[in-house]
């Protein structure tokens, strides 16, 4: 079987992180984002992996061609001159997704759930039509497109963007699977699968819905980054809990890299995520934060719903909290208080920031 991932963009939804590396290729919860779907793809049969990329193609070439080899599956890079949309990309890959009659993936790169696919593969041969989209139930409807259908066949009657009256509480998951006759209905040029695709299948009677189980996030931009990365480690205590760090100063659900170092009277946790070579200085305090590798928390430090860059440092007796991103490399001097900071890379930071703010 084969799948399309849909890497597109610039991520700027993500940067500063982004700045850095492709967005694909950022860690969440230890492992590159792109990953923990290509790795659940190859479990489920896949054995050809095209990714559809529009920027810093070279960067992930780089990095697939290890992951190939380690996998034992085909990686190919389909590189789009102008951005795509979600469906031009099909239609630029089609060659490789009509070597057979088989149906194959297609996923948003930013998703990050319980991946259904071997149940999606069974449900979508058992409808036998052109599609099947994946949904999820969210708490308000209004701020999303929802997908209506029936809720015996899966049949989906029709999309409603952002409602004010209800109609559903389900949308669209950005995991897809199609029989290669979809290809039919898409031309080599910037499309909207969801505008321009979806809602023609729909009146076809072609297009099914598949309800996930499980938890689901988009973790495209850092909030929800951080919200997602919860729901990762409450599903990991669930499934996989000798994955999980245990110790003195551990509360709740904390992922540690073996190669990093704690010291001692440490408060970690809940929902901490702590990368590879990292340093944890005596008397610091973490919660709901991610710490990416080669990253320095000096002693007594104090940081809350934050993502901590790639070697960054943040000095003694720092407070940070509300969503703030260091970049790569940020050096911040000690006792100072950041709140909802963005910091660009390579930057050392010596005043405080109280108020929300991209710091160049």
């Amino acid at each position: 079987m084969k799948a399309l991932i849909l890497v597109g963009g610039y991520g700027t939804r993500l940067r500063p992180l982004t700045l850095s590396r492709p967005k694909p290729l950022v860690e969440f919860c230890n492992k590159p984002m792109l990953m923990h779907q290509v790795e659940a793809l190859v479990q489920a049969g896949v054995t050809h992996i095209i990714l559809a990329v529009s920027y810093r193609a070279e960067l992930l070439e780089k990095e697939m061609k290890e992951q190939e080899e380690r996998l034992g599956i085909k990686i190919t890079i389909s590189q789009e001159k102008e951005p795509l949309g979600t469906a031009g990309p099909l239609a630029l890959a089609h060659d490789y997704l009509t070597t057979d009659s088989e149906p194959f993936f297609v996923l948003n790169s930013d998703v990050i759930c319980d991946f259904p696919f071997k149940e999606m593969v069974k449900f979508h041969k058992d409808h036998g039509k052109e599609g099947t989209i994946v949904v999820t139930k969210v708490e308000e409807p209004s701020k999303y497109g929802v997908v209506v259908y029936d809720a015996k066949t899966g049949q989906i009657e029709k999309f409603v963007e952002k409602p004010q009256v209800y109609v559903s509480n389900k949308i669209n998951a950005g995991l897809y699977i199609f029989s290669p006759k979809i290809l039919n209905r898409i031309e080599l040029k910037p499309t909207s699968i969801e505008k321009e695709v979806f809602p023609f299948m729909a009146n076809d009677g072609h297009l099914f819905a598949f309800d996930l189980k499980g938890f689901w996030m988009d973790v495209g931009q850092p909030k929800d980054f951080l919200t997602g990365m919860c729901m990762y480690l409450n599903s990991l205590r669930h499934k996989f809990p000798e994955k999980l760090h245990e110790g003195n100063g551990i509360v709740g659900n904390v992922l540690v890299d073996p190669t990093s170092k704690i010291g001692e009277r440490c408060r970690i946790g809940p929902n901490v995520v702590i990368g590879p070579g990292v340093v944890i200085q005596d008397g610091a305090c973490l919660s709901r934060c991610v710490i990416l590798r080669d990253a320095v928390i000096k002693s007594h430090s104090w940081i809350q719903s934050s993502i901590i860059g790639w070697k960054s440092e943040v000095g003694q007796w720092v407070r940070m909290e509300g969503i703030s991103v260091l970049g790569e490399d940020v050096i911040v001097k000690d006792e100072l208080y950041i709140n909802g900071g963005r910091i660009l890379p390579h930057k050392s930071i010596s005043n405080s920031s109280p108020d929300p703010q991209i710091i160049m």
